[in-house]
Order: C-alpha cells, then structure tokens, then sequence
C-alpha cells in the first residue's frame, strides 16, 4: 500500500514549484481528516491526496495524462491510480469517482483552496476559522474565483454530505498542520 512517505518521494522530482507543493500537502491534510471521518486507513488517503497532481506542473494542459504509466512504474498500484485520475472527474478524466475515497479527492482538491484563501485573510490564520465564515465566503464567486464550487458541490452530493459538513472536517484536518501550511495567521 502507498505510503506518504513514498508519494513525498515519487513527487518530489514531477512537483517543485512552492504552491504546488503546498497545495498538495493541504489536500493530503485534509484527505487525512476525511479518511478519520470515513474510517479508512489516514496514512493511505493523505498519500493518495498529496500524489493527486504528479503531472500538473509539467503538463497543466494535459493534466492526468501523464499519470498513469510513470505511477505505475514507480510502484503505485492501480487502485493508487485510478484514485488519482478520479479526482479530474469530468474536467479532464473520464473516471468516475466510486469509493469514498475517491469522492473525497474529488471534492476538498477544490475545497482546500478556498479554506487557504480564508485563512490566509484571518489574523488567526486557520487557528480560528470556522464553517460559518468559509460559507460566506464559498458564497461569494468572487473570492478564490479560481476554486470551482461547481465541483464542490457535486462532490459533495456524490458523499452525499453538505458542503458545510466537509469544509469543517478539512478545517480541522488541515488546522492540525497550520505551521506546516503557512496558515497561523499574523497575530500571536
């Protein structure tokens, strides 16, 4: 089974750039958090979650296009795959998401960027950000314009969860790792 420590190693020659790292580590936090919620192995989904864009910096035209073969060859299995395509769901793969922890890929990939954007806004970083101030920001289009609530949503309609409900379990889950993410705030 994929290890975090192992994804960390076969990224770390395909994933340089700093915020691509970083966004890899916050869905991976928040992966680990909705694997707690689901009762699946944490290690395992947090691997999975930090591995989900091994092509993106190389080929952001052709994302997921090149993942299969080179994860494949680096010891990931097919199930490790499959997970990682799902997550391009209808935007640039046709794998359906099926397993809770394909659906939860799908889903806070999106999600954990509006949650950084919010706390990245707070003096308190993610240390006091709670579900009510993300939602009026998820709300607001505007705000991480870039983030597509339409995935979202969608994802969480196939958890069959509201938005709410995710967003605070990957605000807890990333909270956890708030240093690590960049996400204390300024204030003491």
């Amino acid at each position: 089974m994929l290890t975090l420590e192992r994804a960390r190693e076969i990224n770390q020659d395909m994933v340089t750039q700093e915020n691509l790292i970083l966004h890899s580590k916050n869905v991976s936090y928040a992966m680990g958090a909705m694997a707690d919620h689901f009762g699946g192995d944490k290690e395992y989904w947090e691997a999975i979650g930090y591995l989900h864009d091994y092509d993106y910096e190389k080929y952001p035209e052709e994302h997921l296009q090149h993942t299969r073969e080179p994860l494949l060859e680096a010891g990931a299995s097919e199930e490790d795959v499959r997970a990682i395509l799902s997550h391009g769901y209808g935007l640039c793969s046709d794998v359906k998401p099926e397993t809770d922890m394909e659906k939860s890929l799908f889903t806070v990939d999106e999600l954990t960027g509006i949650i950084q954007a919010c706390a990245r806004m707070r003096p308190k970083g993610i240390r006091d950000l709670n579900v009510k101030s993300f939602m009026k920001k998820f709300k607001d289009k505007r705000f991480a314009a870039k983030c597509n609530r339409e995935v979202i949503r969608q994802g969480c309609e196939m958890l069959g969860m509201e938005v709410k409900d995710v967003a605070q379990i990957c605000i807890d889950g990333m909270r956890e790792h708030a240093e690590e993410l960049g996400l204390t705030g300024t204030e003491e």
